[in-house]
């Protein structure tokens, strides 16, 4: 299951990339899994929202966590192209969500899913282009922009790359896979706690000017 050290290890990660320094050892019983790591950043404003920063993993793969969380954690901050990277004066403002997947199944339909219990994958051939695609969404999302069933799937069909007319043939193409997922999410703030907590009471120090895009150590 995810838990606080996952999500602990995720920012020790990022800071000691921008500090460049070694990061901690994680703290967590390390196991193959496939998982997640997503970023957020808090909007101003009244009550705190958050708008997406980052998001790098994937349902498939199950690899050690203690290296896959900390490859997504830095991919997902510096280097998903849908975003700028994170700078460091970011940080006070993030938050960070490790997503462990379990239970991951292949139904016979591509509609034989739950909104708000199961994240989808799905493959499929490509009419148009004639080639493979494949796109994922996490069990949160579907239910956090209130779609139907299939909202999701043709929003995930063009996610995957799919350019052409939607239609119930291009949705039966689809070989759907389902999962579910543990969370943690963790503040920047709560980060701080923690570390102040657990290792002397000394914050870590951030060099603002450090080039995100730069690869760790």
């Amino acid at each position: 299951m995810a838990n606080r050290e996952m999500a602990v290890y995720c920012f020790d990660t990022l800071v000691s990339h921008y500090s460049k320094e070694d990061t901690p050892p994680p703290a967590f019983e390390d196991a193959n899994h496939p998982c997640f790591v997503t970023w957020k950043k808090a909007e101003n404003g009244g009550e705190p929202r958050f708008r997406l920063r980052g998001c790098v993993g994937t349902p498939l793969e199950a690899h050690r966590l203690s290296s896959s969380i900390k490859e997504y954690a830095l991919n997902g901050a510096l280097r998903d192209h849908r975003f700028p990277p994170i700078q460091p004066g970011e940080l006070p403002s993030l938050q960070c969500t490790v997503s462990i997947v379990t239970d991951y199944e292949t139904p016979e339909d591509y509609l034989d899913w739950e909104v708000g219990k199961h994240g989808i994958n799905i493959e499929f051939s490509d009419p148009v282009a004639n080639i493979k695609r494949s796109a994922t969404y996490m069990p949160e999302v579907p239910v956090n922009e209130g779609w139907t069933k299939i909202e999701a799937i043709d929003l995930l069909v063009l996610k995957a790359g799919y350019d052409g007319e939607m239609t119930e043939s291009v949705r039966r193409r689809i070989h759907l896979s389902r999962y579910q997922t543990t969370l943690f999410r963790m503040h920047y703030s709560e980060y701080i706690a923690y570390v102040k907590a657990m290792r002397g009471g000394v914050a870590p120090t951030i060099n603002e000017t450090s080039n995100p895009t730069m690869a760790s150590s």
